[in-house]
């Protein structure tokens, strides 16, 4: 596919996914768990299916892979990678920062990465070979190059204190300022210019293979916490960080117990 027509519909499906999303947003909810008690609910549910239905009926001899529906489709040629609500703990406490990730692979290569922010109001869309947008305008990473001086962003702080002490307490020690976060959002804000590292934990495809094409659009760098590029296969932890300066210490940090 071209670069303006993944564009097009990258944009097309995070519309409706935000419409759908803010039509559930603050209001009661049946909720359910899954089996390692995340929660799921019937807006996941309803937005994976909408947007699994527009994209089939455009393209419908591609596959899709979704967080709440897992895999249709015979194989992973044109293959689309959905997580309906990204932050369902965010979505159903009534905090604004849960998102909408998807992305476009060919052959296993990711081509686009959509990260919508729907009460926002925002749209970041990553294309292989193009510079990096939101609501269409470019954006582009910070040139931070010195950990020590740079924003850092911690995903999912306490599973990694869990299993990481040592890596925690070191992040505890690294940055000139340092933020707790969950979900796509710092990401984004990486990719925008804002923060100039994001250290993640616990992720599935569907939580990151968006992200990388968003990042990388914008001249950042996203991989595993070991410097590898993650595909379809993995499960783990993942980094992002504006400039190769930084990806370097935060990789070199992140051995510690890795």
């Amino acid at each position: 596919m071209d670069a303006a027509t993944l564009f097009e519909d990258g944009h097309h499906f995070a519309e409706l996914a935000a419409e759908l999303a803010k039509g559930f947003f603050c209001k009661p909810i049946e909720i359910s768990f899954k089996q390692d008690q995340s929660p799921v609910t019937f807006a996941d549910q309803s937005i994976e299916k909408q947007i699994r239905a527009a994209i089939l009926e455009k393209y419908p001899d591609h596959s899709i892979l979704g967080e709440e529906y897992g895999i249709d489709g015979s194989g992973q040629d044109n293959l689309w990678v959905i997580d309906p609500i990204d932050g369902t703990r965010s979505f159903l406490s009534g905090h604004p920062l849960f998102g909408f990730l998807l992305g476009y692979l060919e052959a296993g290569d990711p081509k686009l990465g959509i990260i919508g922010m729907p009460v926002l109001g925002e749209i970041y869309c990553g294309i292989k070979g193009a510079a990096a947008t939101c609501n269409g305008a470019e954006i582009h990473v910070s040139t931070q190059t010195n950990l020590a001086d740079a924003i850092l962003y911690v995903n999912e702080g306490e599973k990694i204190y869990d299993a990481h002490p040592t890596v925690f307490a070191k992040l505890m020690q690294s940055g000139q300022t340092r933020r707790f976060a969950y979900d796509c959002y710092p990401h984004a804000l990486l990719a925008a210019g804002h923060v100039d590292a994001v250290v993640d934990y616990d992720l599935k495809p569907y939580d990151f293979l968006a992200l990388g094409p968003v990042v990388e659009g914008a001249g950042g760098i996203m991989t595993t916490w070991t410097g590898q590029k993650p595909d379809l296969t993995y499960e783990g932890p993942i980094i992002s960080a504006a400039t190769p300066e930084l990806h370097a210490q935060l990789v070199d940090l992140l051995q510690l117990e890795c």
